[in-house]
């Protein structure tokens, strides 16, 4: 089986600068490189910066990363997007219009002899609650209520900020690996429960592929620094970068 894992693009629906612009078009140019490649396409969460999506709304500058994800689709690729801490608000529009399988917080399969969990991993993290605590909030049913009720432009001007108030939040170094270490043990306990061969997570934005006891901790990177993506074929594991920006 031919499996590609994919994790925190933050795709913008506001690109203000020329960062986001070229890395919105790196992560497009590497989906268009994906034509035929895959069996299975895995967006291991905040895939989008933010998502939320009204009756009849839905943020329109994310057409062109839907439209490549349609294309994929449409290809024969299987898509499963899991959801992360920036893209959690999922209705029905992804599984409707464009047949992507969304699973909230986890997707697990077996292939090629191996039994692979996937999770986005900020339910994983140690020393970190304060946004455990924010997360609970966030995902009130009547947090999305009231979220509803906003204007469409005024609800993604509020949701920008905080998305990012979010990213700009200062990390000393000490937590960040903290944060990291608790994603590998979170990995080595689904493992040593004989549960998992591969747990592949995202999150923290550490590309990596950790072999530890009786398996694999896999961490697929991001697409704001380092543009990495995981693949999975025939069972061999394999982390890569993609093109540098220019």
């Amino acid at each position: 089986m031919r499996i590609c894992v994919i994790s925190d693009l933050h795709f913008k629906y506001a690109q203000d600068t020329a960062e986001d612009r070229q890395n919105a078009e790196l992560a497009l140019d590497f989906l268009r490189s994906a034509a035929g490649k895959y069996d299975l396409l895995v967006l291991n969460g905040d895939i989008f910066d933010l998502w939320f999506e009204w009756k009849y709304t839905i943020v329109k500058q994310y057409f062109p990363l839907l439209h490549r994800l349609a294309v994929l689709g449409e290809q024969g690729c299987r898509l499963v997007l899991i959801g992360g801490n920036h893209d959690f608000w999922f209705k029905g529009f992804l599984t409707q219009y464009l047949g992507i399988e969304v699973q909230p917080d986890q997707f697990a399969l077996e292939a090629d002899g191996h039994r692979i969990l996937f999770t986005h991993g900020d339910l994983h993290t140690v020393n970190d609650l304060r946004y455990k605590l924010f997360r609970s909030f966030i995902r009130l049913t009547g947090i999305r209520w009231l979220f509803n009720l906003l204007h469409p432009d005024l609800a993604l001007s509020l949701g920008r900020k905080m998305s990012r108030s979010s990213r700009l939040r200062k990390i000393s170094s000490q937590l960040q690996t903290k944060k990291s270490t608790g994603l590998i043990q979170y990995a080595q306990t689904r493992i040593r429960q004989n549960k998992y061969d591969v747990v592949c997570m995202g999150h923290s934005h550490k590309p990596q592929v950790n072999q530890l006891e009786g398996g694999y901790y896999v961490n697929s990177g991001d697409w704001l620094q380092n543009h990495t993506y995981v693949e999975i074929i025939d069972g061999a594991i394999a982390l890569h970068y993609y093109k540098n920006k220019e």
